[in-house]
């Protein structure tokens, strides 16, 4: 299972780093400062789809009952990175929270193995 997450997450940033500044939403509809920021900056869209894809594969792996805490928590989270507006320093600071946060979700998950 690893393995199928790195290969998937070296996939998206590939994809990702090929088309400009793609984050993991349609930045042609992006309306809100954080939106327009994390279209504006490679690093914060890397960083985007990252914690897309890590989210995504952790979703998919848990029982539904988990997954609806988890989508609890994204949307927390997204109202978080919202709460940063334009704030680069502010927004690269969340996505390293959600981002170290999947992946200590991910180890816990992986603790239990095997699947």
């Amino acid at each position: 299972m690893k393995r199928h997450l790195r290969w998937t997450l070296l996939a998206m940033v590939t994809l990702s780093s090929a088309s400009a500044f793609a984050a993991s939403f349609d930045c042609g509809r992006a309306r809100l400062p954080d939106e327009k920021a994390v279209c504006a900056s490679r690093q914060l869209s890397e960083m985007d789809v990252e914690m897309s894809v890590r989210y995504q594969m952790l979703t998919g792996l848990v029982a539904m009952g988990t997954r609806g805490n988890m989508q609890d928590e994204q949307q927390v989270w997204l109202k978080s990175r919202k709460a940063c507006g334009g704030n680069q320093s502010c927004l690269l600071n969340a996505y390293r929270r959600r981002i170290g946060t999947l992946k200590d979700d991910y180890a816990r998950l992986a603790s239990r193995g095997p699947f």
